[in-house]
């Protein structure tokens, strides 16, 4: 297998027969093989019962249905552990996306990059949808220090031996870029073409926008101390006690050498304080260390449910 094309899929029924047929146009010409791996990602409409027609009709149209909705990582990340293909490429359902640049994503990506990311550039969204994801990617490439024009643009090309391994949560999906670079791999960026929604609502607005920005900071912090957690804790550990510690010794002059009593000065308890939170920050470094091995040995997933699997 060496293509895996992955379709998060929340409320689109009116969309999938029409998003099938333009990949399979757009697929004629690539000599290779491929799946489609369509995510029902707990559709309270006819989704499900669309996919599930045309998965009988095609081999190489695959389902996985979730019991709820869990969000377009999870989606992602169900598709990639259970894809074959040697490229992965998502790609939306509301057709906003358009098939026809799945060609150009693997030939920038057969150029010797490990990623290859879509950039929206001429974006059919409005106002408030663009302005807050102008300013997301601007914070993104600030703080990842990977200059890209769109982070938010699901169509993206990704070498599977590059991201098998990464285990996904939150907005995750949208930083990969960023954490392929950080591995040592090649990023480069396409323009691809964007088209207006034909069908139902936007499923995000602006509160995913402020989500995007914790997750980033959090993924930033994972990348840094991911396999060093005491780095961190242990550090902020030990310039809290050396705190505590001149705060002692600063109580115990006051005492001894200015005759201040240890109850008119607040320095013993600032003492107090700065040790038991220091030592709590070492204690927090073991116990992260303990948790990152037991979850890399357990082999960690993203938390999803499924409830059942077409073809797959």
């Amino acid at each position: 297998m060496k293509l895996s094309l992955i379709i998060p899929i929340y409320n689109e029924e009116e969309s999938v027969d029409i998003l099938y047929n333009e990949i399979k146009e757009a697929l004629k010409g690539l000599a290779l093989d491929y799946e489609i791996i369509a995510v029902n990602d707990g559709s309270r409409d006819k989704s499900i019962d669309v996919l599930k027609r045309i998965a009988q009709s095609d081999i190489d149209f695959k389902v996985i249905s979730f019991r709820r909705n869990y969000g377009q990582t999870a989606a992602i990340s169900a598709g990639i552990d259970f894809s074959q293909g040697e490229i992965i490429i998502p790609l939306d359902a509301d057709l906003q996306n358009d098939p026809a640049d799945i060609k150009k994503l693997i030939s920038k990506l057969n150029e010797g990059f490990d990623v290859v990311s879509g950039w929206r550039k001429n974006r059919q969204d409005t106002f408030d949808r663009r302005l807050p994801s102008q300013i997301a990617n601007w914070l993104i490439s600030r703080i990842t220090g990977v200059n890209l024009h769109d982070y938010g643009c699901t169509l993206k090309a990704y070498r599977k031996e590059i991201i098998k391994g990464i285990r996904f949560y939150g907005e995750m999906h949208r930083f990969m870029p960023a954490y392929v670079v950080w591995q040592g791999g090649k990023v480069a960026e396409i323009e691809v073409n964007h088209r207006e929604r034909k069908y139902g609502k936007a499923k995000y607005g602006l509160t995913r926008t402020f989500r995007v920005i914790l997750d980033l900071m959090t993924v930033k912090f994972l990348m840094a101390y991911l396999t060093k957690p005491m780095h961190f804790f242990g550090r902020m550990g030990l310039i809290l006690l050396l705190f505590g510690f001149l705060s002692g010794i600063g109580s115990l002059i006051a005492k001894f050498i200015y005759g201040i009593s240890f109850i008119l000065t607040p320095l013993p308890l600032l003492t107090v304080f700065l040790t038991i939170i220091g030592f709590q920050f070492i204690l927090m470094g073991l116990l992260a260390e303990i948790l990152i091995r037991i979850y890399y040995e357990s082999g960690g997933k993203t938390a999803y449910n499924i409830k059942e699997k077409i073809n797959l």
